[in-house]
């Protein structure tokens, strides 16, 4: 869950909120944070610790790998890999993809992420969604977690569009609350309140250089955004 999403819904609810990952390689088996220590993240402030998605459950190892799959210090970025009894044991007739995702004994899932101090697994984003501008890497849930702290915000999806000088550029689709700004004067003023809010919260580089408002996004039938579609989308114009 996105941090203010949670915390809204802290709000409404009491501490009845947990957080579980996992994947279809892994179900629901991957790291977990209890409802005490999310109620406890609240209560204390801590945005970074309920960001995260918790520690290893049960016999369950986790690291962050390198390139070559070796494991980086606790706070640096990489792939999250995963290894236990609960992991698959391969894809149903597929040998090649079963040795790509399960190279040198760890499943690859496809996340990066982090891990702190305390073993707490934040995750960045997927490492296809992973913008790369003037060679700087950008984190498409970083941007939409400040975006969301706007009133006006309902949903934000970030992602890469191709820039002839620095490889990709930065783009945000927004759902306004009310539906998209009825006059030029309204959506300047959106955009300028929005470009205010990520240059308080990132790095420069880091902000949308373009915002497209929509009446919604495109997702799948479990309700996650179909970054892909939103793509081909901005290609077509």
């Amino acid at each position: 869950m996105y941090v203010a999403d949670a915390k809204s819904a802290f709000a409404a609810l009491g501490p009845r909120l947990a957080q579980i990952y996992g994947q279809g390689e892994s179900p629901m088996t991957i790291t977990a944070m209890n409802r005490a220590l999310v109620a406890d993240a609240v209560a204390r402030g801590d945005d970074a610790r309920l960001g995260s998605v918790g520690t290893a459950q049960a016999g369950m190892n986790v690291r962050i790998g390198d390139a070559d799959d070796r494991a980086m210090p606790a706070g640096e970025i990489g792939e999250v890999l995963v290894r236990g009894p609960a992991v698959m044991q391969g894809y149903w007739m597929n040998d090649e993809a079963s040795r790509r995702a399960l190279a040198n004994g760890w499943l690859h899932t496809g996340d990066v992420g982090s891990l702190d101090g305390d073993g707490y697994l934040t995750l960045k984003d997927r490492s296809k969604d992973l913008i790369i501008s003037g060679g700087a890497n950008v984190y498409p849930r970083e941007v939409e977690e400040i975006l969301l702290l706007h009133a006006d915000v309902a949903e934000v999806a970030v992602i890469g569009r191709p820039h002839s000088d620095w490889g990709e550029e930065v783009i945000a689709c927004v759902v306004a609350r009310g539906g998209p700004p009825a006059t030029l004067e309204a959506r300047h003023g959106l955009l300028r309140s929005l470009d205010a809010l990520c240059l308080g919260h990132i790095a420069r580089f880091k902000r949308p250089k373009d915002y497209v408002f929509l009446d919604a996004l495109p997702k799948n039938n479990t309700g996650k955004v179909l970054k892909t579609e939103l793509r081909r989308k901005l290609a077509a114009g």
